[in-house]
């Protein structure tokens, strides 16, 4: 079944005005002025991670290749266009056969980056390929911070499961691709439907307070729920007295219950307690799951406590108090006129304020030391040193307006794994610094 067939709002038939109007008013002005066809490349990078990260993580790769596939004008789009005089007829005729025809290229979803990197080089006609960067820079900036939390949510919690539980704490649409980051970054599990159906991620479920509220006795409820779910199922045990609520859920569902949930308190002292009364009644296989305003700190400060699993919503939709990575989609090349064997220029930004560029098609390496662990990121133009030509990070994803690069979202989240295991051990530190690792410019680049 496609998503579409049940009407479920996670699909859209056209990107195509996910953008500002302004990319399109630069397309009628290339036009007019015949440079619309010059050959260009543009980057997406960040100049600087967020303040005290030290690693960024590539998501929503896969969407943006989705976005440019469905990036079409088609006759309501161009009507729209056409109402608000937003450009003229002859750059709706152009609009009205779009088809992005160009290639790209990026760091695979799941990789770490590093300020300067290179995350998608995006090639074409200028006028194919300006269009792209609002429906780009929004999936990459979103996608990549929420993914970012999980992963220092997934170190910190040290192998112990991540259930993804933020829905009700975000967009219903930025729920969906939310979900899809944090399964990228490494949570295991989302409580999202509509995330599940579209991406296959494992979901859970099971009670929160209002059904123990709805019941004249909190016995009743548990009762209800294990007849209803089985004794596997996990009892939400904070709705009144915790100690009382496990004894009762142990009576009601016995030794083989799965799991009791808590979600308020003093998560550490109370895990403690509620750890030794579980074994105390004979449950020394029940888990425990707590939840309540978690985040990566939260989560570490719980390393020591009998805790099995970790429910996060509100900090892991919002990227831990870093929404967004900042990225810029940047033209750093272009052709000197429209001839297709015309010579291609780099280009840059160099205005005061720091958000100058670095011109030129760059190459992205990562540099290992003997033990395999990497040093240093290196970016350049030109020929690869020889010494890195086997550590490159830039695969091609669409080839020709094809997309070459489709994979099952389970890889992503094991190159993540990968990528982060070969960083510094520095990296996985909760406590502020700088980027693990340096950006160094190679072939005459300097950096930003």
């Amino acid at each position: 079944m496609d998503v579409a067939d049940i009407g479920l709002p996670v699909d859209v038939p056209s990107t195509a005005l996910f953008t500002d109007q302004y990319e399109l008013t630069m397309l009628q002005a290339a036009l007019k002025g015949g440079t619309a066809e010059r050959r260009s490349v543009f980057e997406v990078f960040t100049r600087r991670l967020p303040h005290g990260r030290r690693y960024g993580v590539v998501a929503g790769t896969g969407r943006v290749l989705d976005a440019v596939e469905n990036f079409r004008f088609d006759e309501g789009v161009l009507a729209f266009l056409r109402e608000r005089a937003i450009v003229d007829e002859e750059t709706l005729k152009w609009l009205a056969g779009y088809r992005f025809s160009g290639d790209v290229w990026g760091y695979p979803e799941g990789e770490v980056y590093f300020p300067g990197s290179p995350i998608l080089r995006v090639e074409g006609s200028f006028a194919e390929c300006v269009l792209l960067e609002t429906v780009i820079l929004s999936i990459l900036n979103h996608d990549s911070a929420i993914a970012a939390a999980a992963s220092r949510m997934a170190s910190a919690a040290a192998g112990r499961p991540l259930i993804e539980m933020g829905a009700r704490r975000t967009h219903e649409l930025a729920a969906v691709a939310a979900s899809r980051a944090a399964y990228v970054g490494g949570f295991a599990t989302t409580s999202d439907l509509a995330a599940g159906f579209r991406y296959g991620i494992p979901t859970v479920g099971t009670s929160a307070h209002a059904f123990t509220l709805l019941h004249d006795r909190e016995r009743d409820a548990f009762q209800a729920q294990v007849e209803s779910l089985g004794r596997g199922t996990t009892l939400l045990v904070d709705t009144y007295d915790v100690a009382e609520a496990v004894r009762t859920a142990v009576e009601v569902a016995g030794p083989e219950l799965g799991a009791v949930r808590i979600d308020s308190g003093d998560l550490l002292l109370v895990a403690h307690r509620v750890r030794q009364q579980l074994d105390e009644l004979g449950a020394t296989d029940t888990k425990i799951v707590v939840t309540s305003d978690l985040d990566e700190y939260a989560i570490a400060s719980l390393a020591a406590a009998p805790v099995d699993a970790y429910g996060v919503g509100t900090q892991l939709v919002t990227g831990s108090g870093h929404p967004t990575c900042s990225m810029v989609y940047k033209l750093v090349a272009r052709a000197d006129s429209a001839d297709p064997a015309a010579p291609m220029v780099p280009v840059a930004k160099k205005s005061t304020g720091g958000k100058v560029s670095v011109g030129g098609r760059k190459w992205a390496a990562r540099r290992l030391d003997r033990d395999g662990i990497a040093e240093a990121e290196v970016l350049g133009t030109g020929p690869v040193p020889d010494e890195l030509a086997g550590q490159q990070l830039l695969v091609r994803l669409i080839e020709d307006g094809e997309v070459v690069a489709r994979e099952p979202l389970d890889v992503p989240r094991d190159r993540h794994i990968a990528a982060r295991a070969a960083l510094p051990l520095s990296a996985t530190q909760l406590s502020r610094g700088e980027p693990v690792l340096p950006t160094e410019y190679a072939q005459g680049l300097s950096g930003s």
